[in-house]
């Protein structure tokens, strides 16, 4: 084991090459570093070359030097991180499902453009991997389509996101046979989004499992592109449709009574948010207000 003495006492001596103005400088005794060397050398093997008026280090002895520097500057990075309140610099990481995530990611750019000291880590996820990434600190911030209930957790409503029927620009849906003519486009969420919506929109009709299936995407950026095409329709989430560069190639069918999922902000919660972490909670939520209006 390094003590941190030890290595305090090697970097003051490689930098001084003396043992007596060592030991002035640390308040110790030249005893007290011989024997911090003495320990050194015993784990590492020889660091120094003695001679009568000079101190070489050896390849051992510049490796632990630089070992030294490192860890000097990790304790510095570690203390600013700690004891940071700007807001301005450093890592906002956030992990999101695929739909909020399309639109949260460029207003997160918009920030870092405003603020170029900030770093933007994000990451689609199912609910349970952001659960996971939240509680294992892989992550900071966490959006989730339902509230958890972990005590370790902290969360708070952040947004609604209503289910939307999308369909190709030219498709007439009037009636239940439209869809079932036109074809459903499946996504991971697919199934079950569209049973919640389309039994609102037609009651009576079969159910979604009745409609034959046309096509398949766990990319939610590109579930559209066969609705753009005119090979079927989709039901997703807000989010995601505004995302979608050929909105002239799609249409939002209106479905009544609105069936609007809450997101949920998570955090940790045995301490506080970072303040860059809160500064881009309050711009997401300034920014992320539009789009619903």
């Amino acid at each position: 084991m390094l003590l941190p003495q030890w290595l305090r006492t090697f970097a003051v001596l490689a930098e001084l090459r003396h043992f007596t103005r060592t030991a002035d400088r640390l308040g110790l005794t030249q005893a007290a570093v011989s024997q911090h060397v003495r320990h050194l050398e015993q784990e590492l093997g020889p660091l120094l070359v003695r001679r009568p008026r000079q101190i070489e280090l050896t390849p051992a002895g510049e490796a632990l030097l630089q070992y030294c520097r490192d860890v000097e500057r990790a304790g510095q990075h570690l203390r600013q991180r700690l004891g940071s309140t700007d807001a301005a610099h450093g890592d906002i990481s956030i992990v999101t499902p695929g739909s909020i995530g399309l639109a949260l990611y460029p207003l997160l750019l918009d920030l870092q453009q405003l603020r170029p000291g900030l770093a933007i880590r994000h990451r689609f996820a199912p609910d349970v991997e952001v659960l996971e990434a939240v509680l294992q600190n892989r992550y900071e911030l966490g959006v989730l389509t339902m509230k958890p209930d972990d005590p370790r957790l902290a969360a708070e409503p952040f947004a609604e996101e209503p289910l939307e029927l999308v369909a190709p620009a030219d498709a007439r849906i009037e009636q239940w046979d439209d869809l079932v003519r036109l074809g459903f486009i499946d996504h991971p969420d697919g199934q079950a989004m569209a049973s919640r919506l389309l039994s609102r929109r037609f009651p009576g009709a079969p159910g979604i499992r009745d409609v034959p299936v046309r096509g398949f995407s766990n990319q939610v950026g590109l579930i559209l592109e066969p609705v753009a095409r005119g090979l079927g329709f989709t039901v997703l989430p807000r989010y995601a449709n505004r995302a979608f560069r050929r909105q002239h190639a799609i249409q939002i069918v209106e479905c009544g009574t609105p069936v609007v999922d809450r997101l949920w902000l998570i955090h940790r919660s045995e301490w506080p948010l970072s303040p860059r972490a809160r500064s881009a909670v309050t711009w997401l939520r300034e920014n992320l207000a539009a789009p619903l209006n």
